[in-house]
C-alpha cells in the first residue's frame, strides 16, 4: 500500500543568496518520506573583462550651447575610447540629458536660474583587463569628466557552473544518505531537481563627478576574483531494501 509522501524541508548549511529561487511545485507519490534540499554552491574565478562608465558634463548659458559643447566634447571622448583598440560594439551610449541649474539665494529665499547642464555618458566594454587603468587615465585626459566602475565579469562561465554544480550535487546527495542514515533507512532516491543561476562579483569602484582629480600614473586596478554559482533544490525519496537510485 503506498504511503502519503512525509515532507522533511533542509535548508543549506550556507546562506542562500536573497534571490535564491525555490523550487517548482510537483506532485510527486512516494513510497517513503520525501525530503526537499536546497544547496547553494560557487566558484571563484578570475574575470576576463571590465565595464566601464564614461561622459561628459558641460554648462552653458543656453540649452542649445550647451549640448553644443557637451556634442564636441564627448566626440573627443568616443574617438579616444577607439584609438584605445576598444571595438565599435563595445561602446554603447546610456545616456544623454540636458537640465537647467538653479542655485538656491539664501537673502531672497528663491530659485535663481543659472544656465543649463548637459551631459552624455556611455558604457565601454575592456576585454584586456590589465588595460583598465590605462584607459581610465586616458579618457580623463580626453576630457571626460563623469567615470564610474570598472566592475568586473566573466564571458563564458560555463566551466565554472559546471564546478559549482557538482558540488551542489555532491553535497545534496551527502545531506540526503545522513537523512535516510539518522531515519533508519537504506538510502535517498531522488525525485526532482531544479536549479537556478547566481552569480556575483564585486562592487564596482566609483569616481564621479565634476573635475575628476586623477594621479599623472594611470590608477591602479586590481580585478580580484568574482562568484559564480548555481541553487540546486533536490527533492529526495527515502528507501529501503536497495532500492536508492533505482526508478
Amino acid at each position: 500500500m503506498m504511503k502519503p509522501a512525509i515532507a522533511f524541508i533542509a535548508a543549506s548549511a550556507l546562506t542562500l543568496p536573497a534571490a535564491a529561487l525555490s523550487a517548482a511545485n510537483v506532485e510527486i507519490d512516494a513510497g517513503g518520506p520525501v525530503v526537499e534540499l536546497n544547496v547553494y554552491e560557487s566558484v571563484d574565478v578570475a574575470p576576463d573583462t571590465a565595464t566601464i562608465g564614461a561622459g561628459v558634463t558641460t554648462d552653458a548659458p543656453t540649452a542649445t550651447e550647451a549640448l553644443r559643447q557637451n556634442s564636441a566634447e564627448m566626440q573627443k571622448v568616443i574617438a579616444r575610447i577607439k584609438s584605445l583598440g576598444v571595438a565599435e560594439k563595445d561602446i554603447q551610449t546610456t545616456g544623454i540629458n540636458i537640465n537647467a541649474r538653479y542655485d538656491y539665494d539664501q537673502q531672497t529665499q528663491r530659485q535663481v536660474f543659472r544656465g543649463y547642464q548637459a551631459s552624455n555618458r556611455v558604457s565601454v566594454i575592456l576585454r584586456k583587463i590589465d588595460d583598465t587603468g590605462r584607459v581610465l587615465d586616458a579618457l580623463v585626459t580626453a576630457g571626460a569628466n563623469d567615470i564610474n566602475g570598472p566592475s568586473f565579469s566573466i564571458e563564458n562561465d560555463t566551466a565554472a557552473k559546471d564546478a559549482a554544480r557538482k558540488r551542489a550535487v555532491a553535497r545534496a546527495e551527502a545531506q540526503a544518505a545522513a537523512y535516510a542514515e539518522m531515519l533508519g533507512y537504506d538510502g535517498a532516491k531522488v525525485l526532482a531537481i531544479s536549479e537556478s543561476i547566481a552569480g556575483n562579483g564585486p562592487m564596482p569602484i566609483e569616481a564621479k563627478g565634476r573635475g575628476v582629480a586623477m594621479a599623472a600614473d594611470a590608477p591602479p586596478v586590481q580585478p580580484g576574483m568574482i562568484a559564480t554559482g548555481v541553487n540546486l533544490s533536490v527533492t529526495y525519496e527515502l528507501v529501503k531494501d536497495g532500492a536508492a537510485g533505482t526508478d
